[in-house]
């Protein structure tokens, strides 16, 4: 069994060759029970086996996928960090066990977003938070008519991280921040307005995109094998003519504007939860905001103003020090609680209100935890 790895079967890997003699390497998150969600073991599997099919030149294209039909990965596995976080309390920051979730999730989702060969994710299903950090690095992401896609971490004392400090900043208008204020949900309309996905399948096309993956025409060169996983994806693509729900973001685009204008977040809150009219997403999107933890809107806020000019390197360093210490401070272990684990949905937020929260208390959580040490994600490349 690989060092640090409880479970080798959380991730299985598939090396299917081709007809021009080339393979596809397949990887399947292993845990369709948890809906796929994100272990440490995932992470620590996928890794190193994505660096050995990097320098591989026999394997020309990547896919990775989850397990059955429902999800395409729920999020990161939370329950086990907030094991962790009460098993350190007390203790000096940070959080060994968070520490190394956090920071070895974000280097795979840099790699990912930065990796040589084209890699195609399946985002069918539920894709949630770091889901959606692994969804979006993809060079060819592939949305269905299941998909739903969100970044809920509002309700749990956290905020959208995995990357979209960087990829909620450069999506229209402020449309990625509405996302993170309220934790909508989106399907493959959505996703493809606003660049989270490239192309939209039906759920039922995986084995055949696989038969034609394995059809594909696949050499040495990434670049003519980007393109070439393009076409067969867009030829793929327009036999499906796949059916899927008209966008709710471009049905809302102008109140959604009205709502995030401003540099005032209080007024921006106000207007998102003070919404009357009937729209079911929207009404959600209120409710989910007005009972969000005030210390992850104002963090979501601060985020939003700081990653606008950051490179993708510098917000994953950004993100590795908030994270962690949201794992110090109460309200990220309290809305696991009340969100998954008593699941009496009345988080006890610390503090209670958005007013509440002070520029100390946020600035707090951007205070690097390692004293002297380097940070552990300094080697990124900017």
């Amino acid at each position: 069994m690989a060092e640090g790895i409880s479970n080798p079967e959380a991730v299985l890997f598939l090396e299917q060759a081709t007809t021009s003699g080339h393979r596809i390497g397949i990887a399947q998150l292993n845990s369709e029970r948890s809906l796929n969600a994100l272990s440490l073991d995932m992470i620590r599997l996928l890794g190193p086996k994505l660096a050995q099919w990097a320098a591989d030149p026999g394997v020309a294209c990547i896919v990775l996928r989850g397990a059955g039909q429902k999800a395409f990965c729920a999020g990161g596995d939370v329950r086990s960090l907030r094991d962790g976080i009460l098993e350190h309390a007390g203790k000096p920051a940070p959080d060994p066990k968070a520490a190394a979730f956090f920071g070895e999730e974000y280097r795979l989702d840099y790699h990912i977003h930065t990796y040589p060969k084209p890699i195609l994710v399946w985002g069918s299903g539920i894709v949630m938070g770091g889901g959606l950090g692994l969804l979006a690095g993809g060079s060819h992401r592939v949305v269905t008519e299941s998909t739903r896609i969100a970044m809920p971490e509002v309700t749990i004392g956290l905020y959208p991280d995995v990357g979209g400090s960087w990829f909620l900043r450069r999506m229209p208008g402020r449309t990625g921040l509405f996302m993170a204020l309220t934790g909508v949900s989106l399907g493959a309309a959505d996703a493809r307005l606003v660049n989270l996905a490239d192309f939209v399948l039906r759920a039922s096309d995986y084995e055949l995109l696989v038969g034609r993956l394995n059809a594909g025409v696949w050499g040495s060169n990434a670049d003519a094998n980007r393109a070439e996983l393009s076409r067969l994806l867009r030829e793929l693509s327009d036999e499906a003519h796949p059916a899927h729900a008209p966008s709710n973001l471009r049905a809302h685009e102008q109140l959604i504007a009205h709502f995030t204008e401003g540099e005032d977040l209080s007024s921006i809150v106000s207007r998102i939860t003070g919404y009357t009219g009937d729209d079911a997403w929207l009404k959600k999107a209120a409710v989910t905001l007005a009972s969000g933890s005030p210390t992850s809107i104002a963090l979501i806020w601060e985020l939003w103003k700081r990653a606008g000019a950051m490179s993708l390197a510098e917000v994953f360093q950004m993100e590795l020090v908030v994270s962690l210490q949201c794992c110090a401070h109460p309200d990220f272990s309290e809305g696991v609680r009340a969100l998954l684990i008593d699941k009496d949905g009345k988080p006890d937020w610390t503090p209670p209100t958005l007013g509440a929260v002070t520029a100390e208390w946020v600035a707090e959580h951007f205070v690097a935890p390692w004293a002297n040490a380097a940070h552990p994600l300094a080697d990124l490349p900017r």
